[in-house]
C-alpha cells in the first residue's frame, strides 16, 4: 500500500525537534516568493515550533513575526523559548537562524481560553458565497500562491499594464488551501498573509516591498477551526498610511457562518 502525498502546507511545516527547545526545518520552493519563502508559511513555521513544544499549553492567541531578512534555501533552525507562563497564558520568544544569522524573530501568547460571555463590534462584508465567486486565472510568477484557491469578491491581481492609481487599496476575497485542507492555527498564521503589498493595489503598478512586522490575532479557538473545515474564509485587507518608504495594512478574516476567526496588522517598506 502507498501512502497518500503529504499536503504542501504539512510538508513544508514538517520541522524535527533537536531539544531544548530547537526545531530544524526546510525550506520548499512550493513555497517559494519573489525574495525567500512567502512570508505567511514563514509565520507557520514560527508558530509550528511553539506548538510542537512538549512543554506548550494553551491555543495561540497572539504571534507577532519580525522579519529581519530574507530566509535562504534550505535548512534552518527555530529556537522556541518559554518566557513566563501563568495561570491563564504563555510567552514565547522564538528566533529562526541559518547558521550564525538570523532570518526572523517573533513572540507569540498562547492561552487557555474559558466560556466567557462574547459580542462583537464587527460584522462580515456582505458578499456572494465563495461557490458563487469564479477561481481566479493567472498567478504572478512565484510559486507560492499556487498553494492557495483564490476567489476575488474585490480587488484581483494587479496588472501593471495599464498604471492607474485607486481611491484605496482594498481587496476582498474567498481563499483557502490548494489542494483543500482542514482549518488550523497554522493554516490561519498563513493565510493571514496572503495579501500582495498594499501599495501594488493603490498605485498600479509593481512597487519593490517586503513585510517588516506582522502581529496576527486568534480569535477563535481549535473547535471553531475544525468546524470551518476545508471551506474557503473570507479575508479582506485594506492600506492605512503610506510615506516615507513604509505602509500599514490590516486584515481581517471570517468563517463562512460570518465568525471573525483571525485579525492582522502589518508594516511593509516600500522603495521608489
Amino acid at each position: 500500500m502507498t501512502s497518500p502525498p503529504t499536503h504542501p502546507l504539512d510538508a513544508a511545516l514538517a520541522l524535527q525537534a533537536l531539544g531544548e527547545g530547537r526545531f530544524a526545518g526546510r525550506t520548499l520552493p512550493e513555497w517559494g516568493n519573489m525574495v525567500g519563502p512567502f512570508g505567511g508559511i514563514t509565520a507557520a513555521h514560527l508558530l509550528q515550533a511553539a506548538l510542537q513544544h512538549p512543554e506548550r499549553r494553551g491555543e495561540p492567541l497572539a504571534l507577532t513575526v519580525n522579519f529581519a531578512g530574507a530566509v535562504g534555501d534550505g535548512g534552518f533552525e527555530i529556537e522556541a523559548r518559554i518566557m513566563r507562563t501563568t495561570r491563564t497564558t504563555q510567552h514565547w520568544s522564538l528566533v529562526q537562524r541559518q547558521g550564525d544569522v538570523v532570518c526572523s524573530t517573533g513572540s507569540a501568547v498562547f492561552a487557555l481560553r474559558r466560556p466567557t460571555w462574547s459580542a462583537a463590534e464587527l460584522t462580515m462584508p456582505v458578499v456572494p458565497a465563495a461557490g458563487q465567486v469564479a477561481p481566479a486565472r493567472g498567478e504572478p510568477p512565484v510559486q507560492w500562491p499556487r498553494r492557495y484557491e483564490f476567489r476575488f469578491v474585490e480587488g484581483g491581481w494587479p496588472d501593471f499594464r495599464h498604471a492607474r492609481e485607486e481611491a484605496d487599496s482594498r481587496t476582498l476575497l474567498w481563499v483557502r488551501d490548494e489542494p483543500p485542507r482542514p482549518l488550523d492555527a497554522a493554516a490561519l498564521a498563513a493565510i493571514a498573509d496572503v495579501f500582495y503589498p498594499r501599495v501594488f493595489r493603490r498605485r498600479g503598478r509593481f512597487t519593490p516591498s517586503g513585510t517588516i512586522t506582522l502581529t496576527t490575532y486568534f480569535h477563535a479557538d481549535a473547535a471553531a477551526l475544525a468546524a470551518q473545515g476545508e471551506r474557503p474564509v473570507l479575508a479582506v485587507a485594506q492600506g492605512r498610511r503610506f510615506a516615507l518608504g513604509f505602509f500599514d495594512q490590516s486584515a481581517e478574516i471570517w468563517s463562512d457562518d460570518g465568525l471573525l476567526l483571525a485579525s492582522s496588522h502589518q508594516v511593509v517598506y516600500f522603495k521608489e
